[in-house]
């Protein structure tokens, strides 16, 4: 069975994307705003748990999500194929 490399990067690109966003809001509504830098936020330039910094997370993790969406789409077709031509 191969992978719709397209389907599967978009798709990854939207659970990380919105997961990211979401968990951004959670923490918000918890803890509130803060300007401490996360992990994540070192990863991804201008970062930060606040509402415009979710947005900007947001954007990162879209782009983020897809690429390494499309990289493991590819590699697992690449693996797939060579082994349905072995059997």
């Amino acid at each position: 069975m191969k992978l719709d490399l397209k389907a599967f990067a978009i798709t990854c690109s939207l659970a990380w994307g919105f997961g990211l966003f979401f968990l951004t809001w959670w923490i918000i509504m918890l803890d509130g705003p803060t300007g401490e830098v996360t992990l994540i936020g070192r990863l991804y330039r201008g970062y930060s748990i606040s509402p415009t910094g979710s947005v900007i997370g947001l954007l990162w993790a879209l782009l983020d999500g897809f690429v390494g969406g499309a990289i493991f789409a590819w590699l697992y077709n690449r693996i797939a194929g060579r082994g349905a031509a072995r059997a």
